[in-house]
């Protein structure tokens, strides 16, 4: 176990601002995928996604900018 946490450890005193900046874009990805995944798999938001899910088919005269139909 120890040589594990050896392995594992950071020397957080001689990380650089490069450094720091990687490690706060990583959380940052890491928070903005968690709430995306909440909000895609939340059962209330599932009417609003599956009215959604022909866009890519439609035509672009029968739709407005926001999908619904004109």
């Amino acid at each position: 176990m120890t040589k594990l946490l050896s392995y594992l450890h950071t020397d957080w005193v001689s990380m650089t601002s490069n450094d720091w900046q990687g490690v706060l874009l990583t959380v940052a990805a890491f928070v903005a995928m968690i709430a995306a995944y909440v909000m895609v798999f939340n059962p209330r938001n599932k009417d609003a996604f599956e009215a959604q899910s022909d866009m890519v088919l439609r035509d672009e005269g029968d739709y407005n900018n926001s999908g619904d139909k004109k």
